[in-house]
């Protein structure tokens, strides 16, 4: 006795399974690549803080080591608006470097996720 009513069964059990397991991996792989991107520039703009934040150097040289990192690690693009500037850090002088960026979604459509990360440094003094 030959089962012919269940051939092709496989095909269409498969086709129902990536239906629903393909747009959650397409959603992994989204938030797997914001989460990168902003720790990327979460440590580039820190150590520009940083940098900045050092003798005889100001906002602008914190600003353009954070750019030249984000050029090694990701993607130029995301270098494009990188700001620094002189601040208050805990009631002592500072410096702020902040980088606004938007990461463009995986898929055909979909929005985009834009966020903006900040590093701060206090500045050190003279001797």
């Amino acid at each position: 006795m030959t089962r012919r009513p269940e051939r092709g069964s496989a095909v269409v059990d498969f086709v129902l399974v990536v239906v629903v397991l393909a747009p959650l991996v397409a959603g992994l792989m989204q938030v797997a690549l914001v989460l990168h991107v902003r720790a990327t520039l979460a440590a580039a703009v820190s150590d520009g803080a940083r940098y900045a934040a050092t003798a005889d150097r100001g906002p602008d040289d914190g600003v353009a080591r954070a750019r030249a990192q984000i050029n090694a690690a990701i993607a130029g693009r995301f270098a494009r608006d990188v700001t620094g500037s002189s601040a208050t850090v805990d009631g002592l002088p500072g410096v702020v470097v902040t980088v606004a960026a938007v990461v463009p979604a995986l898929g055909i459509g979909g929005p985009a996720v834009s966020f903006s990360v900040s590093g701060r440094a206090v500045e050190e003094s003279p001797r």
